[in-house]
């Protein structure tokens, strides 16, 4: 799930981390340092930690974990990632924050067509539900934590 060839599909930037707003970047920076191994998910933890709770921020991680294992082992081909502090956003990351933040709004339907630009079809409701249930955990009104979302370089 990392970003090496701009050829790759899901890697072409289709933006930057200063034309999206803080939720879609906060979703964007935690899928990326989740990916960037056991180092890079204790700062996650950390950070979710102090800001959320330790039982929220277990709610959270569990959410996070579960929707990616999801679009890893269903996905319709692997994943696209920058790296942490990469300032481009990737087609793949902008789909994921747009899908987050859709299904959290409660838009059901749209969320699962967009989730069918990540997952099988049959998938798709169940990627929703847990797309549903990250946004919920992350985006409810809490401001990001430190150190997970600040602005990229």
């Amino acid at each position: 799930m990392s970003y090496h060839d701009p050829n790759v599909y899901g890697a072409a930037a289709i933006g930057t981390t200063d034309s999206v707003d803080p939720q879609s970047l906060r979703i964007i920076d935690l899928v990326r340092r989740w990916d960037g191994g056991p180092d890079r998910r204790q700062e996650v933890w950390n950070a979710l930690a102090v800001e959320l709770g330790p039982v929220r921020a277990r709610r959270a991680l569990k959410s996070l974990e579960e929707f990616l294992d999801l679009i890893q082992s269903h996905g319709r081909r692997p994943l696209v990632l920058h790296g942490v502090g990469c300032r481009c956003i990737g087609s793949d990351e902008t789909i994921i924050a747009h899908f987050v933040r859709i299904a959290t709004e409660g838009e059901r339907e749209d969320a699962m067509l967009v989730g069918t630009l990540l997952v099988r079809p049959d998938i798709a409701p169940i990627a929703a539900s847990l797309a549903q249930q990250l946004g919920l955990a992350l985006l409810s009104g809490v401001p990001a934590p430190r150190g997970c979302t600040e602005r990229m370089h």
